[in-house]
């Protein structure tokens, strides 16, 4: 499936909630089964529509955190003035049912195809597109060398931390750095401030190994680490990123 979905000639797709899975306190991740699924790729989202009982409707897209060759799943975190997500984390229960449109988008997608190694930069829940290409990399054996830089509010808000712990300890080219912004516990080796040029040139590959990146998050983490990025010598073009939700 190459490219991006158009809007247009998508259909909204009856989908059972299979399994639920709290990620965090405010994170929790569904398992959906959706009727005629076309199947997607690492970074593409979907939309969810709810309609309550005198009609109204609301709107939201996610992000999909599973590879392409596992179940559907989305990854929402709960926004205290939100609309959708409130319910999503809270109150939805295995076995309702919910409308999903997609997949959507063909920019911001990694196939394990591409050259070079794999730079990931990720706040909050913007770890969830890089989520599904962490795992379809894993999924797929693949051994392109591969850096998350995962930048959190505290320990407890990381998203999917035993997963990606046991995904570093493997030690099969996939490296993992976290930044807890307004906490560390005792003890911690991470680093403990927002994302800045000084942390993204330990971490990142020099420009001339012409990583493929990705980042997302909230519109001013993803433009500090883009900037930055720039600044150390790599090309715009090579810097992929998405803008959503709340980040650390």
């Amino acid at each position: 499936m190459a490219g991006a979905a158009v809007l247009g000639r998508l259909t909204w797709l009856a989908t059972e909630v299979i399994g639920a899975t709290a990620e965090t306190p405010r994170v929790r991740t569904l398992q959906l089964q959706a009727e005629s699924w076309p199947g997607h790729r690492a970074g593409q989202h979907l939309d969810v529509r709810l309609t309550a009982e005198d009609g109204y409707q609301a709107f939201r897209s996610y992000s999909i955190a599973t590879a392409p060759d596992d179940e559907l799943a989305i990854t929402v975190e709960r926004l205290d003035d939100g609309e959708v997500s409130p319910y999503l984390v809270d109150e939805l229960r295995e076995g309702d049912r919910i409308e999903v449109r997609g997949p959507i988008g063909g920019y911001f997608v990694w196939d394990g195809s591409e050259r070079g190694p794999l730079l990931l930069i990720g706040g909050g829940s913007g770890i969830v597109p890089l989520m599904a290409m962490i795992r379809h990399r894993a999924g797929s054996g693949s051994s392109t060398p591969t850096r998350l830089l995962y930048s959190s509010r505290t320990l407890e808000d990381v998203i999917y931390q035993e997963e990606l712990d046991e995904l570093a300890a493997r030690r099969n080219g996939f490296e993992l750095f976290h930044t807890l912004t307004r906490s560390q516990p005792a003890g911690w080796t991470g680093y403990g401030r927002r994302i800045d040029g000084e942390m993204l040139r330990d971490v990142a590959w020099p420009a001339a190994e012409e990583p493929q990146v990705f980042i997302c998050g909230s519109t001013r983490f993803v433009d500090t680490a883009a900037d930055s990025l720039v600044a150390l010598g790599y090309e715009p073009p090579s810097v992929k990123t998405e803008r959503f939700g709340a980040t650390g």
